[in-house]
């Protein structure tokens, strides 16, 4: 290729790159931009995609079924800062007139591992009703351990939360 061709070459790549750019920039200004369909906290267990609290999982459902269950979009409500789905309309009035009782106790992180010092997202589909209360926990081995002996748990999870919810974002 001779000297002329290739610079010829080069200042006609330049301008259509410019304008593939500049058509980019510009498409990225006009999109509309992304809204979240809730308000997100860390202190409770949420979906970062769709903003769910325990990734749509009926709460109620735990106690009341003995099961976990997918709560269905008809039956949302928000509350704590974060959207919570329900099975039905009675279940999602009982959440909220006791979401204290029915939510996941540590925000839904793994009491084990909160035991340790530690804050891991526990997984809805591993869970304990102790006391009244929902449990959700990391791995099933987890789960094990803290329904042979939680009160063991229990004492250093509730001493270790106070600290380990104030790092966490709001």
């Amino acid at each position: 290729m001779t000297a002329q061709r290739q610079q010829r070459n080069i200042s006609g790549s330049r301008p259509l790159f410019r304008r593939v750019f500049a058509a980019i920039a510009l498409a990225a200004l006009m999109m509309p931009p992304v809204v979240s369909r809730a308000a997100t906290t860390g202190r409770i267990i949420t979906d970062r995609f769709s903003g769910l609290a325990i990734d749509g999982f009926d709460p109620v459902s735990y106690f009341v079924d003995g099961q976990a269950q997918l709560g269905l979009p008809d039956y949302e409500a928000a509350q704590g800062g974060v959207v919570w789905r329900f099975r039905n309309e009675g279940n999602r009035a009982s959440f909220l007139a006791h979401p204290e009782v029915y939510g996941p106790q540590f925000g839904g992180y793994d009491p084990t591992d909160v035991a340790r010092g530690v804050t891991v997202a526990g997984n809805p589909r591993f869970f304990a009703v102790i006391e009244e209360r929902l449990f959700l926990f990391s791995r099933e081995e987890s789960r094990d351990a803290f329904k042979a002996d939680p009160a063991r748990y229990l004492a250093r999870a509730e001493a270790r939360w106070p600290a380990l919810q104030d790092d966490l974002p709001e």
